[in-house]
């Protein structure tokens, strides 16, 4: 694993062309260009603002708690902080599948590790969640939000994510390859993880059910994608900051996956270029 760790670090600079490329490609015959890349997710957290926090409030679903109506910044900055990540993610894990079949033709003519492929698209997402930022800082701004210490919360929340993205991307797109119901499924599974993660609620909101048992609400707690947004979270609301259990099996469980994604991409890597 280390040498082709190195093999990839040797051929970054056709990662960066790869980045460069998608990042052209997708914005080349708009006329707004990189600024689609604020704009959608700025009418995406104008709709779940109306939904969750006007409707849903005004029908009795609000309470003070972190990104209630009485937190610095309100509803509207919790909102983005989880959602802006919520579209690296949701974007690196609809395109995982089709990391290695978009670029069939490279592969069998370049002699580059496949590595890099999976790891451009996850970098290319990242590129465009960090072209997201100045719509955070202005709502920021605006909505006068606070942040203190737990602003270095970004750094392992960014870290884990592109950790736990890249292990995915490795695993889908190998796999798919092979059984192309892969895409499919991966539509499905991005709808279920979005509600079923705290990106636009709080935690809290499930961990306080009577209704759910214990065991439940331990698993939820401590899927590796609750703990990166409560880690994104976190860097505007201190409250939201995960407990160190939940840390620590967000960490384990997103260096597991990029193990498992790896190992399953080395494996089947012969058998997927015969079948490109």
């Amino acid at each position: 694993m280390a040498s082709r760790t190195l093999d990839v670090w040797q051929h970054r600079k056709v990662v960066r062309h790869l980045v460069r490329r998608d990042l052209k490609v997708k914005y080349q015959n708009s006329i707004l260009g990189y600024a689609w890349s604020m704009l959608e997710p700025l009418a995406m957290a104008c709709v779940y603002y109306f939904v969750f926090g006007v409707v849903f409030a005004a029908t009795g679903g609000a309470r003070e708690a972190p990104g209630g109506p009485d937190a610095p910044g309100g509803y509207a900055l919790f909102l983005l902080s989880g959602l802006l990540p919520w579209m690296w993610f949701s974007a690196a894990l609809s395109d995982a599948p089709r990391a290695l079949t978009t670029h069939s033709k490279l592969i069998t003519t370049m002699k580059v590790p496949r590595e890099i492929f999976p790891l451009a698209i996850v970098q290319t997402k990242f590129v465009e969640y960090l072209l997201t930022w100045p719509v955070l800082l202005m709502f920021v701004v605006v909505l006068r939000g606070e942040t203190g210490w737990n602003f270095f919360w970004v750094i392992p929340a960014i870290a884990v994510q592109f950790i736990l993205s890249l292990g995915m991307t490795l695993l889908l797109s190998s796999i798919n390859v092979l059984l192309r119901d892969v895409e499919r499924i991966v539509r499905i599974l991005n709808r279920v993880l979005f509600y079923s993660t705290p990106v636009i609620y709080p935690l809290f909101r499930v961990t306080e059910i009577d209704a759910l048992p214990d065991w439940f609400k331990w698993l939820y707690q401590h899927n590796p994608l609750a703990g990166i947004f409560q880690m994104h979270h976190a860097v505007w609301y201190a409250s939201e900051a995960p407990p160190a259990s939940v840390l620590w099996t967000t960490v384990g469980g997103a260096i597991l996956v990029m193990l498992v994604g790896y190992v399953t991409f080395r494996r089947l890597e012969s058998a997927v270029l015969k079948e490109l």
